[in-house]
């Protein structure tokens, strides 16, 4: 759904610009429109408008989809702010694949150390699944889980200070929100690999 010619997510379910939604108020604001657009309607109408409201039920399960999910929401928000992490994520793939490299994720920097010797770890264990590794990727696979919930609590709190700082229209507020939302976004997306790649070694 083009926001140039549609209203945005949160217009269409007639919800403020928040992090923090009424997912009650959502549901039955999908399910109302979505009867109007059922099929059974437009049965006996023209193609064009049989077309039409296949269109707009599909944008409207989109919309649906993406503000029912928590992280999906907030990329959804920082993308209407100008933001797009899917983009950036994209240009890195498109400049790995022109240099003939691996796209790699930037490692933030409190996490170097570990990063690396997990990852020496998921080698080894690819050589010689010893029982003293998988031991250690097991205690690192709990250590980055934990992490992982830390920042979902991060960043519930910074949903609360976007939505403070869009009632009360505080610029500077919000420009700071977004910015902290990036970075911890950026450091989830790199965490979970790191939880999905010592899960694909103790899984083998």
């Amino acid at each position: 759904m083009s926001t140039a010619t549609q209203p945005d997510y949160f217009t269409l379910f007639s919800l403020p610009r928040h992090l923090h939604i009424d997912l009650a108020a959502l549901e039955k604001s999908f399910y109302a429109q979505s009867r109007k657009l059922h099929p059974d309607r437009f049965a006996s109408r023209p193609s064009a408008e049989q077309d039409a409201a296949l269109a707009a039920s599909s944008a409207l399960n989109d919309a649906y989809r993406t503000l029912r999910d928590p992280i999906a929401r907030t990329e959804y928000l920082l993308s209407l702010e100008g933001i797009q992490l899917e983009e950036q994520s994209r240009a890195a793939t498109d400049a790995a694949k022109a240099s003939g490299t691996e796209k790699k994720q930037v490692a933030p920097p409190d996490l170097l150390e570990e990063a690396f010797e997990l990852n020496m770890a998921l080698e080894e264990m690819k050589l010689d699944p010893d029982p003293n590794i998988r031991t250690d990727l097991e205690a690192a696979r709990k250590k980055f889980t934990a992490m992982l919930a830390s920042l979902s609590e991060q960043l519930e709190a910074l949903w609360t200070a976007w939505d403070l700082a869009v009632d009360a229209s505080h610029d500077a507020a919000k420009t700071s929100t977004k910015e902290a939302m990036v970075a911890l976004l950026n450091r989830r997306s790199y965490i979970r690999n790191l939880v999905r790649d010592v899960n694909q070694a103790l899984d083998q």
